[in-house]
């Protein structure tokens, strides 16, 4: 029987830029340090991202403490509360989802997926690493400076973030400032070096519409934060400015203690417009490249095509061109014209259609799949309940007469938590496990996996369902005690405590996750170069870990799309994008 593959061809045409000599470091610290290798790079941005995550994960235990018994803890006061409630939400969204998606996978899966030997400029991608890590110290150090961090929410709303009465108005909110404004510059560094890698350095016979679509969802990711980000840059600036030399982009004229302020004329509104500007398009920063690390996921690990391929791309780029038009659906209660409150929620049902395009091609995918149930795959998996689930409340807020009520409450809270933390973890939990005998040559504990898999499954619904319960009755968000309200019944309290109990088993689990993590580098069982039989071409290098230069003295040659599984007629499940067809022919003749 003859096989039958799908966007199959003999023909490459020939390379149209010649290959750039690499530098290769000499020394120890050339090599780890000041690295302009992106694997090395890539893991610089993860350790990073993940230390300072582990920050956030603290500062959340905290906050449940606060809230599960109220008034317990001597050493959480209101201040304290509402700063661990700002640092939490901007390390989880900025500097680790971020950071990790891009400055981590991006890095180090790009040029290996694409073919090329490294980033197209090399030393600009190190310097972006180092800005980075010292946007992240800036940052640390505003919980020592006097004040402590700014507790103004994460959204750092003026005139409340730097108006005198809000902790870390002064040396906190500038040092947080200050540090997105240099976040912002390290990624542009970087951000440009993905974006033209993916245009300009792909391999022969890579053609786009053969990348895997983990590639698109980066690529796609990358350009948006590069249009998105800047919107945040000017903003941080102004503010910074309004704060020190007293001009008035976003402070109005303001009576405090019965003396007038010096500003006149700000418009805080402003800054609400410019922050979701960035902020909406930053939800598909961390959603893209989930979406498509788990359809690669989905398809290795079902062993079978990704379905819909085409339109999935599709998918994400109308993702990414409408999640600059839906970003006032954050602000329905700053006192909008109900027409344009008409008009943003119209295009958030909008941007949802390319959204359930990639849910059902998911599904779809999996349909009479050859599914494994690997650690990767569970999690793939419970992303796409989580997804679908925080999905559906988003189209409760989405809805301007809906969310009124809402907005304040902790329905807002558990809905963004199951869209943009447990969802795109899930992912990034689910791609370690995938990548790592790649980065490492060595396997995880399967059954510390799939223990880690469950309990952070399970403990995050235990979580965040109740948390809906809560936001249905009211009770409000960023408070920092709820006792003595009348409106609140007492079930509301043994939720509290409920989640809070949920919130550190599921924390404390995630040191299983570092401890497998840590243990199966020195004493993990040898991988082999492709233990998951995938055909995209970060598994066919010739040395695991791969070298710096990644494909040794040529590279590889691509002949066909990224998703060659069970193909009709053909001896293995499984196709490499560098098996030409004569080859596979061959194979299969042979076995004949």
């Amino acid at each position: 029987m003859s096989y039958v593959a799908h966007d199959e061809s003999a023909f490459a045409p020939p390379a149209e830029v010649e290959e750039v000599e690499l530098y290769h470091a000499k020394t120890w610290v050339g090599k780890y340090v000041w690295s302009q290798d992106a694997k090395v790079i890539a893991i610089q941005y993860a350790m990073t991202a993940i230390g300072i995550g582990l920050v956030a994960l603290v500062l959340s235990w905290l906050m449940r403490l606060q809230l599960g018994y109220p008034n317990t803890f001597s050493f959480i006061n209101p201040s304290n509360y509402l700063q661990f409630v700002t640092m939490h939400g901007m390390i989880m969204v900025i500097y680790l989802l971020t950071a990790l998606f891009l400055g981590g996978f991006g890095n180090y899966l790009i040029p290996l997926m694409v073919g090329a030997r490294d980033m197209v400029f090399p030393y600009v991608n190190m310097v972006s690493y180092w800005v980075y890590l010292f946007a992240v110290l800036l940052l640390v150090a505003s919980f020592f400076v006097t004040g402590g961090p700014t507790g103004a929410g994460w959204t750092l709303y003026p005139p409340q973030a730097i108006s005198h009465g809000t902790p870390g108005a002064s040396w906190g909110i500038i040092l947080m400032l200050v540090s997105l404004a240099f976040f912002i510059i390290g990624f542009t560094m970087g951000g440009l070096n993905y974006v033209v890698t993916v245009l300009q350095a792909r391999t022969r016979g890579m053609t786009m519409m053969r990348l895997p679509l983990t590639v698109w969802g980066i690529f796609m990711a990358t350009v948006l934060a590069l249009l998105a980000f800047p919107a945040l840059f000017v903003s941080a600036i102004m503010m910074i400015l309004d704060l020190t030399l007293g001009t008035s982009f976003f402070m109005p004229a303001l009576v405090s203690m019965g003396k007038l302020s010096e500003h006149t004329g700000g418009n805080p509104l402003l800054f609400q417009h410019l922050f979701w500007f960035f902020g909406h398009p930053e939800v598909y920063i961390v959603a893209l490249p989930a979406f498509g690390i788990v359809s690669d996921l989905l398809s290795v690990h079902a062993r079978k095509n990704i379905f819909g391929y085409r339109m999935m791309v599709w998918a994400i780029l109308a993702i990414g061109a409408l999640s600059f038009v839906v970003w006032a659906h954050h602000m329905y209660v700053s006192g909008m014209n109900p027409y344009f409150g008409f008009f943003f929620a119209t295009t958030t049902l909008i941007i949802a259609v390319p959204t359930a395009i990639k849910v059902y091609n998911w599904v779809l995918t999996l349909w009479r799949g050859n599914i494994h149930l690997t650690v990767p795959m569970l999690f793939a998996i419970g992303f796409i309940f989580t997804f679908i689930n925080g999905g559906l409340t988003g189209l409760f807020l989405g809805n301007a007469t809906v969310s009124v009520p809402l907005s304040d409450t902790m329905f807002v809270v558990a809905h963004f938590h199951m869209v943009m933390a447990i969802a795109p973890i899930m992912v990034v939990f689910g791609a370690i496990y995938h990548w790592y005998p790649k980065i490492t040559g060595r396997m995880l504990n399967d059954t510390l996996g799939k223990f880690h898999f469950w309990v952070t499954f399970v403990g995050s619904y235990c979580i965040y369902y109740p948390m809906h319960y809560l936001g249905m009755m009211g009770v409000p968000r960023r408070y920092y005690a709820i006792s003595g309200t009348d409106f609140i019944p007492a079930s509301a309290h043994f939720v509290n405590e409920w989640i809070t109990i949920a919130a550190l088993v599921v924390g404390v689990v995630q040191l299983v996750f570092l401890y497998n993590l840590i243990s199966s580098y020195f004493k993990g069982k040898p991988s082999g170069s492709n233990p998951w039989n995938a055909t995209t071409l970060e598994w066919q290098t010739p040395d695991t870990p791969p070298k710096h230069g990644n494909f040794g003295a040529a590279l590889p040659v691509v002949y066909r799309w990224a998703y060659d599984y069970s193909v009709p007629g053909a001896v293995e499940d499984f196709i490499p994008q560098n098996v030409p067809p004569r080859e596979v022919a061959g194979r299969n003749t042979s076995k004949t």
